[in-house]
């Protein structure tokens, strides 16, 4: 049902479909964010700075103070509970309202002494008001009380239709509300115990949905149920392992186990592999490169940036050396005649193995028999890109990589519709990195440490988290710090640029030379966050260190430390934010990846980890699935019992097979 039955002005139903609320359901399912309690605390409990209510009398006409511009405090005074109360209520300049002798209820912060700062007033009795509130997200035009009132009026429009969509054994077996009860408490609490099992009956109805669409999707999915074996003998895919100067993790060997049995399976294969930096994973990639070719069929292998794909291209060129496989590289500055060659070759099957950006999803793009692809981070690609490319060839297996890793029984659940393969060990000889916060924002104070550390050999990367400077807000850039190090260090040193708004001949240029060493400093931005690997750059040094997830963090320190001398990471900020502070001093004591990132899950949320949309994680309304992973591990175990007997449940199958799983992976 549309908002007509709300009877509400065109201008309040515009500001409610610019709050993506269009029909009676979007209101009953748009909800609160928090919830505020209005109780009557006695005098002598109040403490400073926090929100006390009681209702007293105006005992002094109200005066207005005016500012600078239309900014005002209207002051006066109220006696309650035999106390006399200084009222400051700043912007509302009507001092008419504040009539002596009239009772007025105030809702305000201490400040200490007899001193109250309104936030919220009226005339009705305290009494009227106590208890839980709901508070809403909202837009200019519509108050919290609109809100309220939408939302119960459009309850008991649609009650009538508020079917439960969880079973009733389910119900039962958890002891949860039914949906109709949950919808109501949410927008109307008695309590706080209420609004709590009002959440636990949505969030585990929001996972369960989730749930219930991968599995189904998982199932229906031709290319991950069907597929074609693949043929090839598995003692001479392990050949690699001779040509190694190292000797394969035990993970890395599981890994490999698994991916070449789900290549040998005449299910297609659609596996995510995800460990810490340096664990290993593009090896292990190898392996199933190698089996593909060895069945005659080809393999693409896309990097995020250029700068990645080419270092992949060469790696594999060099692992490759002593066996017979063509391979090549396609980017988006291949043009010409050079590029033609290069398609002409592939669809004729003259290359076993393409790398490459984006470019390989273009329409000319065609391969001979394309076997298996594999998207290294796999997050910075959208669900559609990858189903581009996979459609290239038929019953492609799919190999997805991923350097920001999760606890394993989270990435089950998130990627339910695919097998997850994790790699915890790192290779022996990884050098340990020492990192430490600098609070402050010079790199001044560790300059001569540094310059010392690249006098005995070592290079360094400094990276900023802008480009340019930005009048808005203030952030270290690459341009002004290039510059200013090219002053001070008086050509001493040879320092290099690197951003991505340069040109991929640029970027190529300046990386080939810092990999030469004809560069000992390199002023970056996060481009080379992922993947660049320069064996003597061993000191890393973050400007601005706050700005950045842990992950992130984390990631660019992984560019560290990579060869024969350990490395050295300063995080430089002047943050004055304790939980900055706290956040940073996470990244200095822990060089574990999982721990990592699980706390950087838990401070800034999936989203913004791993991309919500990019990744095929939705962003759920109330759920939260790090603090609520085991809902949503509990959801997962449902979702497989009722797809089993799935006839049983009629709201389900329709759910189903009215495609809404759309909602929740694209």
């Amino acid at each position: 049902m549309d908002l007509k039955g709300l009877r509400i002005s065109d201008r309040r139903r515009e500001i409610l479909n610019a709050m993506n609320i269009v029909t009676l359901e979007d209101i009953v399912t748009y909800y609160p964010y928090r919830y505020e309690q209005i109780e009557k605390i006695p005098f002598e409990k109040w403490e400073k700075g926090t929100k006390v209510a009681f209702e007293g009398k105006i005992i002094s006409p109200a005066r207005v103070i005016r500012f600078v511009g239309k900014r005002s405090v209207t002051k006066f005074k109220v006696v309650a509970d035999e106390q006399e109360f200084s009222i400051s209520l700043f912007n509302r300049p009507w001092t008419s309202y504040f009539r002596l002798g009239v009772m007025i209820t105030i809702i305000g912060r201490y400040e200490g002494g007899f001193n109250i700062t309104a936030l919220q007033y009226n005339f009705k009795p305290l009494q009227e008001q106590l208890g839980i509130e709901p508070v809403y997200r909202l837009k200019d035009g519509i108050s919290q009380k609109d809100m309220k009132r939408y939302a119960i009026k459009a309850y008991e429009m649609v009650k009538g239709e508020l079917h439960d969509f969880i079973p009733s054994f389910l119900k039962e077996r958890y002891q949860l509300f039914s949906r109709k009860e949950a919808l109501y408490y949410i927008h109307q609490p008695i309590s706080y115990a209420h609004v709590k099992q009002s959440l636990r009956y949505l969030k585990y109805e929001e996972f369960l949905k989730f749930q219930l669409c991968i599995q189904a999707m998982k199932a229906q999915n031709t290319y991950v149920v069907k597929g074609s074996r693949k043929d090839f003998n598995i003692e001479e895919v392990m050949d690699i392992e001779k040509s190694l100067s190292f000797t394969l993790t035990d993970d890395q060997k599981k890994v490999v186990e698994d991916i070449l049995q789900d290549l040998k399976s005449d299910r297609v294969m659609y596996r995510m592999v995800q460990g810490d930096v340096g664990c290993g994973k593009t090896l292990v990639a190898a392996f199933a490169m190698y089996a593909c070719v060895l069945s005659y069929q080809q393999a693409a292998f896309m990097a995020p940036t250029e700068l990645l794909a080419k270092q992949h291209y060469h790696n594999l060129k060099k692992l490759f050396q002593d066996v017979d496989i063509q391979i090549d590289i396609l980017y988006s500055s291949r043009k010409g005649k050079e590029k033609k060659e290069l398609l002409q070759r592939l669809k004729n099957h003259e290359i076993d193995i393409l790398v490459g950006t984006h470019a390989l999803f273009q329409d000319d793009v065609e391969f001979y028999h394309l076997g298996l692809v594999i998207a290294d981070e796999q997050h910075r690609f959208g669900v559609d890109q990858r189903r581009k490319l996979i459609e290239k060839g038929e019953k492609v297996d799919f190999l997805m990589m991923s350097a920001t890793p999760i606890p394993r029984t989270l990435a089950l659940s998130l990627y339910g519709d695919m097998d997850v393969s994790t790699i915890q060990q790192l290779p022996k000889g990884r050098m340990p990195i020492t990192t430490t916060f600098i609070p402050s924002s010079s790199i001044y104070s560790i300059l001569e440490e540094v310059l010392q550390k690249i006098d005995e050999g070592n290079q360094c990367y400094i990276v900023c988290p802008a480009i340019e400077k930005n009048e808005e807000i203030e952030l270290r850039n690459v341009n002004e710090v290039y510059a200013g190090l090219c002053q001070s260090l008086d050509k001493k040193y040879r320092i290099g640029l690197l951003h991505g708004k340069m040109t991929a001949e640029e970027k190529d240029s300046v990386m080939e030379s810092f990999l030469k060493k004809e560069l000992q400093i390199l002023v970056s931005t996060t481009v080379i966050e992922v993947g660049v690997d320069v064996k003597d750059a061993n000191i890393i040094i973050i400007y601005d260190a706050h700005r950045f997830g842990l992950s992130q963090i984390h990631q660019l320190r992984g560019r560290v430390g990579r060869g024969t001398m350990p490395g050295y990471c300063y995080l430089i900020s002047n943050t004055k934010d304790a939980d900055s502070i706290k956040r940073l001093q996470i990244c200095v004591e822990s060089q574990d990846g999982f721990e990592i990132a699980r706390k950087d899950l838990m401070i800034r949320g999936p989203g913004d980890i791993l991309g919500t949309r990019q990744s095929g994680i939705p962003g759920f309304i109330l759920g939260d699935v790090v603090q609520d992973a085991n809902i949503l591990e509990v959801a997962r175990e449902d979702a497989a019992q009722l797809l089993g007997e799935i006839t049983k449940y009629p709201i389900i199958e329709a759910f189903i097979n009215e495609g809404t799983k759309k909602n929740y992976l694209d």
